[in-house]
Order: structure tokens, then sequence, then C-alpha cells
């Protein structure tokens, strides 16, 4: 099927990213429907309506929550738009994490009733993080408490000084009806949120001086961006610039990915068309984006692919979804070439040749099958088996690796077992299933219980995961209580023999080793270093001793946990020219670390989570008190608008299954808290000793 083909400067790849609950779904849907995609606004929340476009999954529906992101396309004044509507809950940050990875621009949706919200820094850190570069618009502001210029307040203290208004309200909550377009200094007004279209006028007369002295302030930063502006600025004044010149002065800055417009409005409303106007006016197409670099799996070499038709096809494959018609959806952002429906590519992860079946262009959870995708552009493809997210496809005559997308280990785990025996087999393709598309779940099995352990970001994520069995795979299942992923450490240093040597006649076993065990950083892992002088241990069992740790480490020494952030150094040992052999020296390094560890001042890490409580004033000391009985250490407490105020405390996970019930319960429900993995510190010597014993008695 052909599509309307848009040049590359006239492409934009955006994400939708904030807090939970500010109005990215709604926002979403408002640009649907003004770009004629939808023919009207599905509803995010409450009974009746229908749903958004974006929120197809039956969770997101009942729960009103977007969980995976969605993909959509759409047109606006001979631009496409591919938009990623991405969800805003900490359980499901990964998401945000692989889209932004693939994304050229954003746009940061902030409630106008709360501000800057704990999620809000979170997903402004992550599009930092990619240098993502975002404009900001400020939504509910027409909505009772809903503040403009407090919001805006709220941004420079928390995230940037450098947001400025390109566009300022007219009106005060409910009586707003449009803004002023401080580039063009017009006004647009409307009579109602639904009206068809905006209608350009002046100026009103008490906002003039306002919108004057915020224009020049706009002009000033925009100035900055180019030399020869600067000067005329400066000899001729804000008048010597014209539109033209501030628009393009004005991107240069927003791409530099250190400056933000700010507009804001109801996203559900006819302004949408507004933020139309500056996403694809200030936001970067792929021509904007430096070229890609990656290094060729065959030298190593580093090569780059610019987004250009001409150059090997080079692509990403950042989402998995399964889609119940056509199977598993790969979606890919393609960098270089063209990716073409029935053509042969390289997986350079795996070094596996795949073929590419179908591609289609989503549109949430519907499909439009087409014939290709080219560079700068996003689809998703079928057919491709041994695919998975972050994984490279490229033109298998001219390989190249990118960089893959890391994610953090999932701190909550369950044990999970099938009612039947009908739903053990389920289980484990439904198990299979989930753990491909969503790279922060993981699945094992206990090698003492035999039990089947799921692994996720939280409880509410594991709630999910559970639900979509059940309901996708028809998997009935009895779930335990939420546990704990410990690890284990040392504070000290050591250094041990481990001497394995069995003489049972014929040819005995022999391997000899002394390793060094200490402290590494903390979230470096463990790193395995060869300091053996001449050959007291041949180079052929080094690599054995190596595995024996690993594979020490991995089962814990301890309690049974994994042991993390570790430096072995093997540094002498002795070796027997008929006895020795790998194996022998495999189990010799295992020796080495059981007694290694022993000797280091083993410790008991927990994970410790980043906690923010929004809170009306009055309840602020039940829920400090209620922390701190959670072995929780308050960090900072903040005002907020509306009188509320903010807690920052870091408390350790072990402490915090079920919260979000008792702080509902704490406050009259008035009270709201997110989450997140902050680290992993030392157990308290008297907690670990439970935890140890708990452990054994198991």
């Amino acid at each position: 099927m052909a599509e309307k083909h848009v040049p590359l400067k006239d492409l934009r790849n955006i994400g939708i990213i904030a807090h939970i609950d500010a109005g990215k779904t709604t926002t979403t849907e408002g640009i649907l429907y003004r770009t004629g995609i939808n023919h009207k606004i599905g509803e995010v929340r409450g009974a009746g309506g229908d749903s958004a476009t974006t929120d197809w999954m039956a969770q997101e529906k009942e729960r009103g929550i977007t969980i995976t992101s969605a993909a959509v396309t759409c047109f606006w004044k001979g631009h496409k738009i591919n938009i990623i509507d991405t969800p805003g809950h900490i359980d499901f940050t990964a998401e945000v994490e692989r889209s932004l990875r693939v994304l050229d621009g954003a746009v940061t949706i902030f409630d106008g009733k709360m501000g800057v919200e704990a999620q809000s820094e979170t997903v402004w850190r992550q599009a930092n993080k990619y240098g993502v570069p975002r404009i900001c618009f400020i939504n509910k502001i027409n909505q009772t408490g809903g503040d403009f210029y407090k919001s805006l307040q709220s941004i420079h203290n928390r995230l940037s000084k450098n947001a400025l208004p390109v566009h300022l309200p007219i009106g005060f909550e409910k009586d707003i009806n449009g803004l002023v377009d401080l580039v063009a200094m017009k006004a647009y007004t409307y009579g109602d949120y639904t009206d068809k279209q905006l209608v350009e006028g002046e100026i009103p007369a008490d906002m003039l001086d306002k919108c004057k002295n915020a224009r020049s302030l706009l002009v000033e930063a925009a100035v900055e961006a180019d030399d020869e502006l600067f000067e005329r600025f400066l000899e001729q004044g804000e008048e010597s610039i014209t539109i033209d010149e501030l628009k393009s002065a004005l991107r240069k800055r927003v791409l530099a990915g250190d400056f933000y417009l700010v507009s804001g409005g109801d996203g559900r409303g006819v302004i949408v068309e507004k933020l139309l106007d500056i996403m694809t006016d200030y936001l970067p197409s792929p021509l904007d984006v430096d070229a890609i670099w990656g290094s060729n799996p065959k030298t190593g070499d580093e090569v780059s692919r610019k987004p250009d038709e001409k150059e090997p096809m080079a692509g990403l494959a950042f989402k998995i979804a399964t889609d119940p018609f056509v199977g598993k959806l790969i979606f890919v952002r393609v960098y270089s070439g063209k990716l073409t429906a029935g053509s042969y590519v390289l997986n350079t992860t795996t070094g596996e040749k795949e073929r590419v079946g179908r591609i289609v262009r989503m549109h949430a959870d519907k499909r439009e099958e087409i014939d290709s995708v080219s560079a700068g552009d996003i689809a998703a493809v079928v057919g491709l088996k041994g695919t998975f997210t972050g994984h490279t496809l490229t033109d298998p005559a001219h390989p190249i690796a990118l960089e893959s997308i890391t994610f953090p280990d999932p701190p909550v785990s369950i044990a999970v077992e099938p009612k039947t025996k009908a739903d053990q087999e389920k289980m484990g393709i439904a198990l299979q299933r989930l753990a491909e598309e969503d790279p922060t779940f993981r699945v094992h099995t206990d090698d003492e219980t035999g039990q089947t352990i799921m692994s996720g970001m939280g409880e509410l994520h594991l709630d999910i995961l559970i639900d979509r069995m059940k309901r996708e795979f028809n998997v009935e299942a009895n779930i335990g209580e939420p546990q704990v992923a410990f690890r284990e450490s040392i504070k000290g240093t050591s250094e041990v023999q481990g001497k394995h040597a069995k003489q049972s006649g014929g040819r005995g076993q022999y391997g000899d080793v002394w390793i060094r065990f200490e402290p590494n950083e903390p979230g470096k892992g463990f790193e395995f270093f060869d300091a053996i002088k001449g050959g007291v241990v041949p180079q052929e069992y080094r690599k054995p001793v190596e595995q024996g740790v690993r594979e020490t480490l991995d089962g814990g020494v301890i309690a049974g946990y994994p042991v993390v952030d570790i430096k072995a150094t093997l540094y002498d040992g002795s070796y027997h020219d008929v006895d020795s052999s790998e194996l022998a020296f495999k189990l010799a390094g295992h020796l080495a670390t059981r007694e290694g560890i022993r000797a280091a001042k083993p410790i008991l890490l927990e994970p410790v989570m980043k906690v923010e409580v929004t809170t009306p004033e009055e309840f602020m000391g039940d829920i400090i008190g209620d922390l701190n009985s959670r072995r929780g250490r308050i960090d900072a407490m903040e005002d907020l608008m509306g009188g509320a105020k903010l807690i920052k405390a870091f408390v350790p996970l072990a402490s915090m299954f079920g919260y979000t019930g008792d702080i509902r319960s704490m406050s009259q429900g008035r009270a709201a808290s997110t989450m997140e993995l902050a680290n992993y510190e030392e157990v308290p010597p008297n907690v670990a000793q439970e935890i140890i014993e708990k452990r054994a008695s198991k």
C-alpha cells in the first residue's frame, strides 16, 4: 500500500512524556482528533466513554493508566509525525527509556494544577540522558487550581531556568479562552475548547505589557544562538529581528537540548493545534540529529550511518509487542537506508540472518500494511523470530552494531505456580512471551525449591503481568508473597588459596590457585583480573578459574543471593603436567571463592527506594512518622502548588510492600506516592541476621 511521501526534513519522531495523570494520553487523543486520524476523542478515565486510542490494552482501559508505549502516525501541515505515548507510572519506566532511545524530540506534559511532580523529574532526567530536545506543555490550566505561571515557576525551580513561554494563556482557570503567540504577537481564541478552529485576533489590551516583556526575554534568549543576530540585536534592538529569524534562532536553541519552549492549555481542545505548530516548528527532524555511530562487528572499527536512503540499511529494534492477529511485532527505528518487506537482514546482536515478512504502520492497535520504511522513520515488522529489544538490524553486506539499550535489574520477585496441569504448559509459553516483550521482566526457576520466580520493577508491574497472563493466555495461577531481590557483597579484602587435588587411581585431578578478593565500586558488578606472572597457571586454565568464581558468585555464599560489586584477581597458583584439567581449575576457583568471600567481611545488600509522597499538610506528621517506622531516611521536604507538601525519602523496599493502600488510609485517600529504585545499601546487621536465618530455614 502506498502512503504519502514526506521529505525527511518534515518528519518528526516525538515522544509524549510526563508524570502519571498529567494528561499525556488525553493530549495524544486531542492531537489525533485535530489531525483527522480520529473522528471523536476517546476518554482515558471514567465509565461509559470510548477509551483512548493509545490505551488499547484491557488493563489500561480499566485502570486509566498507560502501560505500554503506543505508536501512532499523523500528518499536520505537510509534516508527518510519529508519536509515541509513553507510560507515566514509575514501574513502567523502561517503556519510557527505550522510547527516548529512538526518538528525536519530546513533548513534556505537566499537570497545571500540580506543576512538576516526582515522575516529571524522572522522565526529564531520562530525556537528558539521551540528549532529547523537548518542548513543554502545561495541561489542565483551565481547571480549578490550574495555574500556568505557578507551573512555569515549578519548572524553573526543579528542572531548568532555561524554560521560556512561547505562548501565554488568555484568561484564568475556567475562563481561559485562548492564547497569545509571542513569536507572531497574535491572539488565538475560541468560544469552547471543542470549537473547530481558532480565531486569530489582536492581543487583549490588559495583556499587552506582559506579552511584550515575555517576548523580549524570548528574543534575548534566541539571539544567543546566532552571532550576527546578536550583534544586530545589540545595535538596532528587538524590532530588527524578523519573525522567521526569531523562529530559526529559537529552533537552534531548542535543538541544542538545553533550552525549552513552554505552551499551555487544555490537551483535549482546539488549542492543541498551536502545540502541533510548535512541535513541527521547533522539534528536530531526523536530519537535525547527528549521524549514528556503531561498530563493525567483524573488525571492531567505529562506523557511522547518516539518515539517508542511499546509505546501507541500519535500524534498532526498540520494542516487542504481541498482536492477537499477526503475532510478534518488532518496532524498528530505521536510521539509514531502507527496510523492505520480503528482504533479508542481519541481526548483528545475534549474528543471525532473518527475513522481514511484512511491514506495518501502527496506529495504536490498528495496522496499515506498507512496502518499506526509510531512513528516519519508525514502523513495526512482522516475521522476525530471533530479534528482541536493543538488537541491531542491518544490511548483511554492510554490518554495523549500534549501542544497545540497558535496563535496570528488577528489584521485586514473586513465586508463581499453575493451578492445574493444563495451566502448566500454557504458563511457560505465556511467561516466555511476556519476557520477550518486556526487558525489565525476568523469569527463572529457583534451584532449591523448584518454584517459578517472576521478577519486575514493582508490585503494579507484576500485578499487570499476572493479569495479562490470565486474560491473554488463559492461565490460572497461584501467586506467592512479593519478595525482595537481596544481593551479597564484601567490605574487606582477602587472599585465599583454592586447591582441588584428588588421587583416585590412574589420572588424578589437580588445580591450585591464589585469588585476591576486594570490593568494587557500587554498580560496577563483578570484574576478574589475571595477574599471573610466568606460567604458574597456564593460559588455558585461567578462563575456567574465572568461570568457577563467576558461577559461585551467582549462587551466593552467605545467604544464596548473587554476589555483586566485587573484584577477583588471580595472582598465583600451581599445576601438574598430567593431572591438571579445566574442570580441576574451575573447582579450585569455586573453593577459593567460597572461602574468600567469607573471609572478606561479607554483607547483605538490599534495594533502597527513592520515595516521594505528595500530601496535604495536615497528614504530613503521620506520613513522616510512618516512613521512619519503615527504616526510612527523610531526605527533603518542599512546598508544592495548592498548599500540598512533598516529602522525599529513601526507604528499603522490604518495608514498602502494600504502601499505596496504607498511605490512602492514613490520608483519607488524599496523599499519593511514587517510588523508584535508588541504589543497593548494606542491610543493618540485626536485620541481615534475620534474613539469613529465614533463608536457611527454607
